[in-house]
């Protein structure tokens, strides 16, 4: 009899466990599906959304991002806390070898992306539709599908490529070439001459690719042409293959990264 009571009283805290166990599990599940469709492979950890990868969310309130200190940037800029870490890193290396960085742009959601597209749309009005995209996506990005909706991404020292052909600029792009890496940060926008489509080289654009190749992976995963839209022209990103050419346009050497 007392066999029989002991044996009762194990399977009574056995099912209890197991029954908290499966309550536990729905509600971390639920918590991470959330506004997430596809999670892919080390992306659910982060808890990426479509608004996030859309950049339709505000930064500026949200505990992840942090503002770069104006000893570093030449306005107000945000960039997510962990690739601000790396970049401090990489800032305090380069300075002990005589190199400055400056954060020019960091990360603009949905509307600052629109604002700046819009303007550059008005600019380009005697063009016809498709040639005025073509023409503002040589450097800038449809909203929706920037990486620098992301937090990743920054623009340094100088938004024009012949700055970095000579003088500090040609070092601190040589600098960059050999060590922005060992950092986390890669040049994403090469030349073209190893088949890389979209945007054309920008040697001052920076990727912290840690993080920024699992928001691709989630971006691929999750987003169709049918999410770019609300701005003027936006019905041609399907036409342009935006998402093919342009959000997927990167360096072999990003592509390969793991």
């Amino acid at each position: 009899m007392k066999q029989l009571l002991i044996f009762i009283v194990i399977s009574l805290i056995i099912s209890s466990c197991n029954t908290k166990t499966k309550d536990t599990a729905v509600i971390d599940f639920e918590e991470i599906q959330k506004d997430t469709i596809k999670p892919t492979r080390q992306i659910d950890t982060l808890m990426i959304s479509r608004a996030f990868v859309l950049g339709k969310f505000d930064y500026k309130s949200d505990s992840t991002f942090v503002k770069v200190s104006p000893e570093f940037s030449t306005k107000e800029i945000y960039l997510n806390s962990q690739v601000y870490k790396a970049f401090l890193q990489m800032v305090d290396s380069a300075n002990k070898d005589g190199i400055e960085l400056k954060i020019l742009s960091g990360t603009r959601n949905f509307n600052e992306q629109k604002a700046i597209w819009e303007r550059k749309w008005k600019r380009y009005k005697d063009l016809k539709p498709i040639d005025r995209a073509l023409k503002i996506l040589e450097y800038s990005s449809m909203p929706s599908s920037s990486r620098h909706h992301w937090g990743t991404d920054m623009d340094l020292n100088s938004l024009n490529n012949s700055y970095f052909n000579s003088g500090k600029g040609f070092m601190a792009y040589e600098w960059l070439k050999t060590h922005a890496n060992a950092f986390g940060f890669y040049q994403v926008y090469t030349d073209k001459e190893n088949g890389r489509t979209g945007y054309s080289l920008e040697k001052w654009h920076w990727s912290y690719l840690p993080l920024a190749n699992q928001y691709l992976e989630f971006y691929n995963s999750n987003i169709t042409y049918e999410d770019i839209n609300g701005f003027e022209g936006c019905q041609l990103a399907k036409e342009l293959k935006i998402i093919d050419t342009y959000v997927n346009g990167i360096s072999k050497k990003a592509k390969d990264y793991e």
